[in-house]
């Protein structure tokens, strides 16, 4: 049987109530949210209404109507900033995020906008003076990646939130490896956008995600449409969530995200953390003990999330996990991850590195055996 570590692209396997409310929802339900009023068209809605709940408790956020749904954290960051920023804004980010927000900056850098990227030392973390000297009173917004999807380096977003809505600067957080891994409260905080995927850490089905959008932000829609309201209007209503969520509504997708954050409240988050960074922290004891292998990333624990990257001298990364892959069963990332800045910022450019990302689901056991495998890999 397979041994999946890449928990850092999407959590495997879910829980067993996920498959089983995406499935009642594909087999039994089948209307879609708002747009009816006969009895399965409202379960529908109401199923949407229950999961923006949920989501809501999860994060602290004041209104459930704040979390807009959306296909993927992309889509959620694409929506925060081509809604928000306009020509001659100024947006400050760092070295180490992801190309879902790289990419968008740089459109909008060639429409006008000011971009400041901060560089992250080689242990992969921003400091958070260094982010201070470049929020200048210009500054509309900062964007943060929570945890780094190369080295798992949690940014300092406790202290940056407060400050930054102090100086009446917008925070954009991208919570792609740190929901559901850590505790994020947007009101104690102070984010004012939250890009989530549901696929992650939320343990739901690929095609969800989320924007949590603070009160009084006024942000315009990637996309308009039918929203199954309003439907005598030209442009979508103004109201959130539905202004933002025009098209048919992924439901059995969000039934399931449902039932995943519901097993992760049940479960707790810190219950969670524990076991997957325990598994992390045995990784960094023994994996430097492989004749050649380098981790790359900080040392320190209390600002790890639960993905780690290394490298063996004299062997390619994509060299690494084919083998782990083909002869072990074991399955892990190699590359740059979609982040190129982050190898740049921890010197493992261009050839990338193989990362690993345990989960709910790892065992000590997954462990011991990649670790054997590598110490075998290495001696072939």
């Amino acid at each position: 049987m397979a041994i999946y570590l890449d928990n850092a692209a999407t959590s495997h396997p879910k829980p067993e109530g996920v498959y089983r409310a995406a499935d009642r929802t594909l087999r039994e339900l089948g209307a879609s949210p708002g747009r009816g009023s006969y009895q399965a068209a409202i379960a529908a809605s109401r199923l949407l209404f229950e999961t923006r709940l949920a989501a809501a408790r999860l994060f602290g956020a004041p209104e459930a109507a704040r979390i807009v749904f959306t296909a993927s954290a992309t889509e959620a960051l694409n929506l925060a900033l081509f809604g928000l920023i306009n020509p001659g804004d100024r947006v400050v980010t760092t070295s180490m995020e992801h190309n879902a927000v790289l990419r968008p900056l740089e459109v909008l850098r060639r429409r006008g906008v000011e971009v400041v990227k901060v560089p992250a030392n080689t242990d992969g973390f921003v400091v958070p003076t260094e982010l201070k000297n470049a929020c200048t009173q210009r500054t509309r917004l900062l964007v943060l990646s929570h945890c780094s999807n190369v080295s798992g380096t949690r940014q300092a977003i406790e202290e940056m939130g407060p400050w930054c809505r102090k100086q009446g600067i917008l925070l954009l957080v991208d919570a792609a490896q740190s929901a559901g891994l850590f505790d994020i409260d947007v009101e104690s905080m102070a984010i004012d956008l939250l890009a989530v995927p549901g696929h992650k850490g939320l343990f739901g089905p690929s095609g969800t995600g989320l924007l949590y959008v603070r009160e009084d932000l006024q942000i315009r829609p990637l996309l308009v449409g039918g929203t199954g309201n309003n439907s005598t209007s030209v442009l979508p209503p103004p109201q959130l969530p539905e202004g933002l969520e025009s098209g048919t509504a992924n439901a059995p997708g969000l039934a399931g995200l449902k039932a995943g954050i519901e097993f992760l409240l049940a479960t707790g988050i810190d219950t969670i953390r524990h076991h997957e960074l325990n598994l992390v922290q045995r990784l960094r004891q023994e994996l430097p003990k492989i004749p050649g292998l380098r981790l790359h990333g900080g040392n320190a624990l209390d600002r790890q999330g639960s993905a780690l990257s290394f490298t063996i001298a004299g062997h390619d990364p994509a060299a690494i996990s084919f083998l782990l892959d083909r002869d072990h069963g074991i399955q892990t990332r190699a590359g740059l991850h979609c982040a190129p800045d982050a190898h740049r910022s921890i010197g493992t450019f261009p050839q990338g590195t193989v990362r690993i990302s345990p989960g709910w689901f790892s065992t000590e056991q997954d462990i011991s055996t990649l670790l054997a495998a590598l110490a075998d890999l290495v001696k072939g």
